[in-house]
């Protein structure tokens, strides 16, 4: 098995490591409950309400320490297929952490990671190349190559992992840059582009080999909020057409009301709630209330 990348791994999702690397009722489930005296987890209940569907992905008791720095910390959590699920947390918490785990760049110390059923970190390396074809992932910034056009930015994937003819490259290319309202900037380059341009341009490569996953790294960063709720409605109604499990890593709380199907707040490595977006917005969770309303008091302090 592939050496995992750990330098940098509590950062954002890096295309240069996916590239590198290629080849009916209510039902409520509980973590183990903190100890008495754990005052650090009092607000995680563990709570997972019943979604509907099966797990596209699933992290099963998931441990990840970098140094003795523990990110993840027993981290319990199911991804609905069908769905938009969004993972929310305070900034650090090991939100692309979990991403890269899901496409087998960083393995858990403990615990296990299943994609569709299948292990991540018991897949041999051929095994690993194959699954991560399922994924499609929107970086960042979009992440761009600098020297190509947009039209060539969206066929690499194509070119690169597929044997298909040129014909049928730009059939695929050219539906999807029309998806995403681009499909008359083909011959522009990244640097003529903006940030909204940029991250659309990045979400039709994402898609070009019809991935059953899409992950989005923070896509809002960089966004005033009008382009925010844009991408936000792009997101929607790609989905709408496509299907597939969605999942989206951001602390954007408006991003979350337009968007999510399912959430899951991760906060110090584990879950605090997670379930149906309505439903969580209607939490009597403390920790849960104050995050998604963006309130200054409750158990989320500046530490």
């Amino acid at each position: 098995m592939e050496q995992q990348r750990e330098e940098g791994a509590e950062g954002p999702l890096d295309p240069r490591d996916w590239e590198e690397t290629r080849g009916a009722d209510q039902q409520q489930v509980h973590e183990a409950p903190p100890e008495p005296h754990d005052q650090e987890y009092q607000w995680h209940t563990g709570v997972t309400r019943e979604h509907g569907a099966e797990d596209a992905v699933e992290f099963i008791d998931v441990v990840k320490a970098f140094g003795r720095n523990r990110v993840l910390n027993g981290l319990n959590l199911g991804l609905p297929d069908g769905q938009i699920s969004m993972i929310l947390g305070p900034s650090g918490t090991g939100k692309s952490v979990c991403i890269k785990h899901m496409v087998g760049l960083l393995y858990p110390d403990e615990g296990d990671v299943l994609v569709h059923g299948q292990s991540v970190p018991a897949m041999r390396d051929d095994e690993l190349f194959e699954m991560r074809k399922k994924f499609g992932v929107l970086f960042q910034d979009g992440a761009l190559f600098g020297s190509m056009n947009v039209y060539d930015n969206t066929a690499f994937p194509l070119r690169q992992h597929t044997d298909k003819g040129e014909d049928e490259i730009r059939e695929i290319v050219m539906r999807r840059l029309t998806e995403v309202g681009l499909a008359a900037a083909t011959e522009k380059m990244p640097n003529e582009l903006s940030g909204g341009m940029r991250k659309r341009a990045g979400f039709a490569r994402a898609l070009v080999l019809d991935p059953d996953i899409v992950l989005f790294d923070e896509p809002d960063s960089g966004l005033d909020p009008v382009r925010t709720a844009l991408l936000c409605e792009l997101i929607m109604e790609v989905h709408e057409e496509n299907g597939g499990a969605y999942c989206v890593i951001t602390h954007d709380i408006m991003s979350a009301r337009r968007v999510a199907d399912y959430i899951a707040i991760l906060w110090k490595g584990r879950i605090v709630e997670s379930g149906p977006a309505s439903e969580l917005f209607n939490s009597d969770n403390q920790f849960v209330r104050q995050f998604l309303s963006g309130e200054a008091q409750g158990p989320l302090g500046m530490e």
